[in-house]
């Protein structure tokens, strides 16, 4: 039976997964396939944050027999680049001409972004796009998708199905058409083509999910036939075949795309996760209310099936990125169509949330670097807010104006539009550039939430009192701010075991490790490469900035000690990346619960407090080991309890070893921690990143934020998971 996902009930069953994704980045007091041994970098599934294992430079001098980064290039090195540099020739017959989708082939993350996970289910939104922008067209009403245990995956729609009649500047049927050329599809003749508004813009989607698939199936039932025909590595491995349908099926429509991704193309496992996958369809059902999107996954004789249907739309959106938030008032929702173009929105302010959320959406893409419908919106909602506060009195002071921060604090809005022609800025559509938007979006939020506040004084008043308190916490943080801005690292006096810089001054090759104690401090202080690697002790847990305004995150001293060691700048001010004073922060932690909860409260001070961190890929996690196994002069060092398992298995069954169960870093020798965990050629790194910041927004939200019924719920739920030989007690 399909289970129907709601909204107004906690989202447990992803968040559970969340959890587990989130705080078993390191080592946890039960075991984690999340921590690969160093035998193997096989990468992840990814949820909230994508860790990715780094892996170890190349073969590096040695120093007191262990191998250290070296800086310099050699003599000889150079000499060789030199040679090598004087011997190719470049001639016309170096410049290779590509042919159909050869091109992609050869350089698949063009296109797809990457050929690891992420570039993996790229694919599956390639065709689930194309069913959505059926739906968008009025056309389809529902979309399934289906994860078969044959590692293939089939996108099914009710649509009108792929023409199939002879194209008449090919020669070659419509489908095989769009299956095989580049630039070929019916999103190109605005309001002439067979699409008003879609997603798709550049005829490329279909034809590359083909070029990276060994095998695929193109399945359309359309004016009463069934039609099919086979690819291999896109190129047509049999004729477009029909037959007749008769009785009920006649008058079917649709199209199915069935594919097999090439094993010789991506570089990880084939494995679609089917939690990255529903986030997405989650997320397109919520844009699009009048579709129902199924997903299943085939498990051999077991199957996952979920059902997303979602008739309110945004409103139900916001209601599920508020689910364990106070909200003060219910969703606040308008449409507006003008001049072929449509806008909706739904906004909600909490009263126990310290920061905005505001999730823009061009033709159900998301424009994860905002546009000119994210700028119209903050100015619009700017302007009206503060009108009431002038014409309300609550501001006396005239010189004073609420400014787009304290008027966003702890707001949450949803913005999708429907662009005909959309401009989006770059290859990967992250941000509108239609300036017609931002004029119609303006004046969309101006009418409507004027009208709308007017009707409800009380909302009203309930906004103008959170943002005057926002105001007034600005001011107090503003002299945190100028506090934080004097201090100098080096002349700070306040860290507890103080700031151990390294010598290097290039933000680049520096890294810094944050560990919890003096105990680890010490260890590391005297284990690193004191060449680029820094050490910064936390004294203990640091503040939860979740549950605190900005003037309570600027008194901390932890904090301040965060922000002036990154050199991270003012929350709110535009990330610049070559401000930092290193571009590969570590989070070094003990494993146990302490050393999770640790990692999680800094996680969240870096997502809230400059989220561009994470875009940028300078947030990493340190895998220091669990155990370690000593027999006779040899040692070996586990990550897991898998890890463990198989170590000890290669020993003879009557053989003698000592394992030492790794609860702190303290607990490492300084030798110790330098090759397990610090030194590049052998330590394991997690890089985090957002893969989905709604996803990822409701959940620090759920672990982090003031309200315990959820992590309640959550705990219970969980508790069945786990068995009491797995807890580290």
């Amino acid at each position: 039976m399909a289970l129907l996902l709601r909204p107004t009930s906690p989202p447990s069953p992803h968040l559970r997964a969340l959890l587990r994704r989130l705080l078993s980045t390191g080592a946890g007091p039960f075991p984690s396939r999340m921590l690969p041994s160093p035998r193997s970098t096989a990468a992840v599934p990814r949820l909230l944050f994508g860790p990715r294992v780094v892996a170890a430079a190349a073969a590096a001098p040695r120093r007191n027999g262990v191998p250290v980064r070296a800086f310099m290039a050699s003599t000889t090195a150079s000499e060789a680049m030199h040679e090598k540099r004087v011997a190719a020739e470049y001639t016309a017959a170096n410049v290779q001409v590509l042919e159909a989708l050869d091109g992609v082939r050869t350089r698949p993350g063009m296109y797809i972004g990457s050929t690891g996970p992420r570039g993996l289910h790229h694919l599956v939104y390639e065709i689930l796009d194309n069913a959505v922008d059926e739906g968008q067209a009025g056309h389809a009403s529902k979309i399934d998708v289906v994860l078969h245990d044959d590692n293939s995956v089939s996108v099914t729609d009710n649509g009108r199905g792929i023409p199939t009649d002879m194209h008449p500047q090919t020669k070659k049927s419509c489908v095989e058409t769009v299956l095989t050329l580049m630039h070929a599809g019916g999103k190109f003749g605005g309001s002439k083509s067979g699409y008003s508004v879609s997603g798709g813009l550049h005829g490329v989607g279909l034809s590359v999910v083909n070029a990276l698939s060994e095998a695929l199936e193109v399945t359309v039932w359309r004016d009463g036939n069934k039609y099919r025909q086979s690819y291999s590595r896109g190129k047509p491995t049999t004729p477009l075949s029909s037959i007749t349908l008769t009785g009920e099926t006649s008058p079917r429509q649709g199209t199915s795309i069935r594919f097999w991704p090439d094993k010789d193309i991506f570089t990880t496992t084939i494995d679609f996760d089917f939690n990255t996958i529903s986030s997405r369809i989650r997320e397109l059902a919520f844009l699009n209310p009048e579709l129902t999107i199924t997903l299943t996954k085939e498990e051999g004789h077991t199957v996952q099936h979920n059902e997303y249907c979602y008739a309110g739309g945004l409103v139900e959106y916001v209601k599920w990125l508020n689910t364990d938030k106070k909200p003060l008032h219910d969703p606040i929702a308008f449409r507006k169509e003008l001049d072929g173009i449509t806008v909706d929105v739904s906004l909600q302010w909490s009263s126990d949330s310290y920061s905005d959320t505001v999730l823009g959406y061009a033709n159900s893409i998301r424009t994860i670097d905002g546009g000119t419908h994210i700028d119209g919106l903050k100015a619009s909602l700017t302007r009206t807010i503060n009108n009431f506060a002038k014409k309300s009195k609550t501001i006396k002071d005239k010189d004073i104006t609420l400014s787009g921060e304290h008027v966003r604090e702890g707001m949450t809005c949803v913005i999708s539009v429907k662009v005909p022609s959309p401009e989006f800025e770059g290859q990967t559509k992250t941000r509108l550039g239609n300036p017609e938007v931002r004029r119609i979006v303006e004046q969309a939020v101006q009418e409507n939430l004027t009208e709308y506040l007017e009707l409800h004084p009380d909302v009203l008043d309930s906004i103008l009192s959170k943002s005057l308190n926002a105001l007034k916490a600005s001011l107090a943080a503003k002299r945190a701010r100028e506090l934080v801005r004097s201090k100098s690292v080096l002349k700070s006096s306040s860290i507890p075991g103080k700031l151990a810089d390294c010598a290097s001054t290039n933000p680049e090759e520096s890294e810094i490790f944050i560990v919890e104690g003096d105990s680890a401090g010490g260890s590391a202080k005297q284990g690193r490469d004191r060449r680029f690697q820094a050490i910064l002790p936390l004294r203990g847990k640091i503040l939860n900035i979740e549950r605190r305004d900005e003037a309570a995150m600027y008194k901390n001293e932890e904090i301040q000690n965060l922000i002036l060691a990154l050199g991270l700048g003012v929350k709110g001010e535009d990330f610049k990346k070559e401000a930092l004073r290193y571009h590969k922060i570590v989070i070094l932690t003990d494993a146990d619960v302490d050393g999770a909860h640790i990692r999680t409260l800094l996680l969240t001070f870096f997502f809230r407090y400059q989220r561009a961190l994470f875009d940028e890929g300078c947030i990493y996690v340190g895998v220091p080991p669990l155990y370690k196994v000593e027999r006779g002069k040899q040692a070996h060092y586990c990550y897991d309890d898998a890890d463990l398992k198989e170590i000890v298995n290669t020993f003879p069954p009557n053989a003698s070893y000592h394992i030492q169960r790794f609860k702190g870093l303290g607990e490492m020798m300084p030798v110790q921690l330098w090759e397990t965990t610090m030194d590049p050629e052998r330590r394991l790194l997690k890089q985090l990143k957002v893969e989905d910041a709604a996803e990822a927004n409701v959940v620090f939200s759920s672990l982090m934020g003031s309200r315990v019924e959820y992590r309640k719920q959550l705990i219970q739920e969980a508790a069945s998971t786990i068995s009491m030989d797995q807890l580290d007690i």
